[in-house]
């Protein structure tokens, strides 16, 4: 992580609510930080939104794909007019707008073609778009080089994001203990007297240690399949939806591994039939019912809603900078959001706490 920096006049003034929110010191430590960006799709989008308002150091944007019209359900930086034009490039003008104190650059390159040097630039490397093969070979270079690893996806009405942050310390406010206080002159117990009071905080360091993990099929079996024998012995009768949004999580996996793309709107009524196959495929591999995903969850996970990027890039953007600023315990590793439902799964992958 790079230095903290001093915070200019001008940037007090402008993070000056932050500032309040978070204390000085988290600002710094925002200020120094240099985050990596990759895939600049709805979700990539809300990503970029969120952090550079924050007021980091650096965004680099990395995406080699070219707009299309679809991306005008959910990419709000990208003109309409740039239909065929990169991404990357494409989002630089109106990322650079949001905070011109933010050093803003676009790189159309591809990701596969970049060694390990390149991404020990960074301090964080945020991976949107990307297949679980090149997950676990950035995620495997930010583990072995300090760097904070993120990741997330959204497919139509469902999304995800999962994180590595290593050993990681923070600091956490707390209630502080009152102090034995003896009755006051009236009679009355200086306990009752201080109800009104506003409670005292300390703030205390703890440390949060995550293990980098196979983000894909083994990883979702072991788990899925940990979770049919908890119901098998009527101890988690509430983890059925658990089973239900790894396994979802595993069709997209394997969608991209298989095909190297996403399901597309333009090619819907072959890829109903894929993912169709999928769903029968990764079912008799996982061991469960057929009835643990319904059939019809093949006509929710096409394009990228607003609403779903929404919320998943606003958990990615909340834990991102609460890393960087060193500022409240993060959320467990691994979030999924069935936008169906309308719920949300917090989960704890290859992960231990002290």
């Amino acid at each position: 992580m790079g230095e903290q920096q001093t915070i200019t006049e001008d940037e007090a003034a402008l993070y000056d609510r932050q500032i309040r929110l978070w204390g000085l010191d988290a600002q710094r430590r925002l200020r120094a930080s240099r985050v990596l960006l990759i895939g600049m799709r709805g979700l990539g989008a809300e990503v970029a939104k969120n952090i550079v308002l924050s007021g980091i150091k650096s965004l680099t944007m990395l995406d080699d794909t070219e707009v299309t019209e679809e991306d005008s359900c959910s990419q709000f930086l990208l003109p309409r007019s740039d239909v065929g034009k990169n991404r990357a490039v494409c989002s630089l003008e109106r990322t650079q707008q949001l905070n011109p104190m933010v050093t803003v650059t676009a790189d159309s390159g591809r990701v596969a073609d970049k060694d390990s040097d390149f991404f020990t630039q960074f301090d964080v490397v945020c991976a949107t778009c990307c297949g679980p093969s090149q997950l676990e070979r950035i995620n495997k270079i930010c583990a072995d080089n300090g760097i904070k690893f993120y990741a997330g996806d959204v497919f139509g009405y469902y999304g995800y994001m999962f994180s590595d942050l290593g050993d990681h310390e923070y600091a956490e406010e707390i209630p502080k203990k009152p102090a034995k206080k003896e009755e006051g002159g009236d009679g009355e117990p200086a306990a009752k007297k201080s109800k009104s009071e506003e409670p005292e905080t300390v703030v205390v360091k703890k440390e949060v240690v995550t293990w980098r993990v196979n983000v894909t099929g083994p990883m979702i079996k072991e788990r899925a399949l940990k979770f049919v024998e908890d119901l098998k012995n009527d101890t988690f009768l509430s983890c059925l939806m658990e089973i239900d949004d790894l396994i979802a999580n595993e069709f997209f996996f394997r969608f991209m591994e298989k095909f190297g793309r996403r399901p597309a709107v333009k090619s819907h009524d072959h890829d109903v039939e894929k993912l169709t196959a999928l769903r029968s495929e990764t079912m008799e591999d996982l061991k469960v019912g057929t009835k643990t995903v319904p059939e019809d969850f093949t006509s929710h996970c096409f394009s990228e809603l607003s609403p779903v990027c929404a919320v998943v890039g606003g958990i990615l953007g909340q834990e991102i900078i609460k890393a960087v600023s060193h500022k409240d315990k993060p959320h467990n590793n691994f979030f999924f959001y069935n936008g169906v439902e309308g719920s949300g799964l917090v989960d704890q992958i290859g992960a231990a706490t002290s």
